[in-house]
């Protein structure tokens, strides 16, 4: 069976496929997930949970859109709505606040994807007793002042009363674990549709006259950007023919560029913001992906990167490179915040370019796992185990 069909929910596995493994088990698991905003990583994810047959799901949004993801609005599917309220900001976060009821204790199972909402902490401090309480999320982030310490403090506090907690990656599982043993705790990491990259993968054509780096994110200093200059203006001092693409809201981009050499600049491509569907079509153009963030608690766009068959070099403290990245089989993993060892694996990957598809291959191989049935599979696992 082809890789595309398989990304296709075409499965002999009938886990995979939404049915019933037991016929003899017609167990309907009733599902309540409160995240947000309708991110388009997490909604290829929800639309696979909705599609089988054993999951009935409500998804309970907290706004409609994200200010810092300027992500195109689509139509809500039946299963899923907007709660209605406001937020204010603490401490530099959005803390929401539901002004309606939904009444999420009709559920039998309901996740938490977020901490910041009245509606979470409510679930938390008085939970209903016949209800199965999931938190589902990103490792905790450290937090740099001590005002956002002592509020991530407070807003953690309750997770000790959850039923279980569903880390997003293996960096996420081994975090709470340390500070929770006591709770079962299960890996499941974000699981978006790849078709589009695996439909129209990158050829690595130009390959002999320059290498391209591509960067997908928002330009800020969280995600390395400056890193990722600097290394790159290595590069270019030393001769190499290279060229970085970088795609994402443009942010902090002006301020950090104003410490490249003019040489490195001419060699650096801003491509705009691009809407999710279209982001193939850059990935494609590309040779190496690298995305140096001081944090990411997961990282969507690495995913999207062994689906067109890229090697990446990503940073210690992104989560997808500890699921999705093998070190020396198709990528790298780097301490963040050095540019001199970002540097040396780019200047790697330049020095040794037969690498850089055999190492995409391997990237295509890895993500095979990483559909949306699957990760709807896992969900119902997690779900039946609790029961």
């Amino acid at each position: 069976m082809d890789v595309t069909r398989r990304l296709q929910g075409e499965s002999t596995d009938p886990a995979l496929s939404g049915r019933n493994p037991c016929a003899c088990q017609p167990t309907t698991l009733d599902l309540g997930i409160v995240s947000v905003v309708p991110s388009p990583y997490q909604r290829d994810l929800f639309r696979a949970l909705a599609l089988r047959s054993d999951i009935r799901l409500k998804v309970y949004y907290l706004e409609r859109s994200a200010p810092d993801s300027p992500w195109p609005e689509e139509p809500l599917q039946p299963y899923e709505t907007i709660l209605p309220g406001f937020w204010f900001s603490v401490a530099g976060a959005r803390f929401h606040v539901v002004s309606k009821n939904p009444r999420p204790d009709q559920h039998q199972f309901l996740v938490l994807n977020s901490l910041t909402s009245s509606l979470s902490q409510w679930k938390l401090r008085f939970r209903s007793k016949s209800q199965k309480l999931l938190f589902w999320a990103e490792p905790l982030r450290p937090q740099s002042t001590r005002l956002r310490s002592m509020v991530q403090r407070l807003l953690t506090s309750p997770i000790g009363g959850v039923d279980a907690i569903v880390g997003i990656g293996s960096q996420a599982v081994k975090s709470y674990k340390e500070h929770w043993p006591s709770i079962p705790c299960f890996n499941v990491p974000y699981h978006c549709d790849l078709l589009p990259f695996f439909e129209n993968p990158a050829t690595f054509q130009g390959l002999k006259e320059e290498v391209r780096f591509l960067f997908c994110g928002q330009l800020i200093a969280r995600k390395g950007v400056d890193v990722l200059f600097q290394a790159f203006d290595r590069l270019v001092h030393k001769g190499y023919p290279v060229r970085l693409l970088l795609v994402g809201r443009r942010a902090e981009l002006d301020q950090i560029l104003a410490a490249v050499s003019v040489e490195a600049k001419n060699r650096i491509s801003y491509e705009g913001f691009f809407d999710p569907k279209r982001l193939s079509g850059i990935y494609s153009q590309a040779h190496v992906f690298v995305l140096p963030s001081r944090y990411d608690g997961w990282g969507v766009v690495v995913n999207q990167a062994l689906g067109a068959g890229l090697p990446v070099i990503c940073s210690d403290a992104v989560g997808a490179g500890y699921d999705l990245v093998d070190h020396g089989v198709n990528g790298y993993r780097v301490p963040a915040g050095d540019p001199d060892r970002l540097a040396d694996c780019m200047e790697d990957l330049i020095a040794q370019r037969e690498r850089i598809p055999q190492f995409g291959a391997a990237s295509r191989r890895m993500v095979e796992a990483f559909t949306p049935d699957q990760g709807a599979d896992k969900w119902s696992k997690v779900l039946l185990q609790l029961l």
